[in-house]
């Protein structure tokens, strides 16, 4: 009797975690759809919409800058929307650059019946770099992407044709970073569980955990990076972002913000962020090949 009802017990614990864990996949696979509304009045630009073979009509907005300077999209994080970029539209912007920033498919107010983490959102980087290259005809491209935006702009294929890229907590593995995510969240006895939610993966999503490792194609990336990094970050560990660095291909740099977490990066070290990024996309958006230089 007392067998069988630690059985049943058993069970009941394992049937509790796979239904935990299925409804955590979808908490964090739903779209995160909001009103943004319109470009604020301190920009000269207007509001963009372009297609994406992710399926989705992409919404964003467009600022023009001054001729030869140069332009760059703003990719964000998961979650977020292009409303979370503007303030670095606005220092890019004052510096002369041509900016485009968007909402990836199921974020914003761009379409999609799910967040995948980079998958599709690969379709929609690809999407914007080309409106931009349309748009923007003779100028140099960068791309500026935040966790999930860099994570999109690596895994697009074939790869980008873009002259420099930023790529802030970018992630190695998708289940590195379910892995960290659970860690942080509950503590290191969580992280066996990591294989319960990209086992939905494909089910949910039609993407394996495979297609989901931008760390195998940064080196086929020939584009000048800049990578960024929070020391004590959780979510994208220095040691993981560091492992992204090695991996890439050569001209490249590391920036390691020290006390940083997983968050706005920009918002927590101002006038730092700016100059090295400033600095690095000037360097090679006006045609200026060599090393990565950053300021010191």
């Amino acid at each position: 009797m007392k067998k069988r009802i630690a059985v049943i017990v058993v069970l009941g614990l394992l049937m509790a975690i796979v239904i935990g864990s299925w409804v955590a996949g979808s908490s964090l696979s739903e779209p995160a759809n909001a009103t943004v509304g319109t470009l604020p009045s301190d920009f000269v630009g207007s509001s963009v919409q372009f297609a994406s073979e992710s399926g989705s009509v992409l919404h964003g907005w467009f600022i023009p800058g001054k001729t030869g300077a140069g332009a760059i999209v703003l990719m964000h994080g998961v979650r977020a929307n292009r409303s979370s970029m503007l303030e670095r539209a606005r220092f890019l912007s004052r510096a002369g650059y041509t900016v485009l920033l968007f909402d990836f498919q199921a974020h914003g107010e761009s379409a999609g019946n799910h967040i995948t983490f980079g998958y599709l959102e690969s379709k929609d980087a690809r999407a914007a770099v080309n409106f931009l290259r349309s748009n923007s005809p003779g100028e140099r491209i960068g791309v500026l992407g935040v966790s999930m935006g860099g994570a999109a702009a690596l895994l697009a294929s074939p790869p980008l044709e873009i002259d420099a890229i930023a790529l802030e907590m970018v992630y190695p593995t998708i289940d590195q970073a379910i892995r960290d995510r659970l860690a942080a969240r509950f503590g290191r006895w969580a992280r066996p569980f990591t294989p319960l939610l990209t086992w939905q993966l494909k089910p949910r999503l039609g993407v394996t955990a495979g297609e989901l490792r931008p760390i195998d194609k940064v080196a086929h990336l020939t584009a000048p990076k800049l990578f960024i990094a929070g020391s004590p970050d959780q979510y994208t560990t220095l040691a993981e972002s560091r492992q992204m660095f090695e991996a890439a291909s050569e001209p490249k740099a590391l920036w390691v913000v020290n006390g940083a977490g997983h968050e706005d990066l920009y918002q927590l070290v101002g006038a730092e962020y700016e100059q090295r990024v400033l600095d690095f996309f000037f360097h090679y958006l006006n045609h200026k090949p060599g090393p990565v230089v950053l300021a010191t």
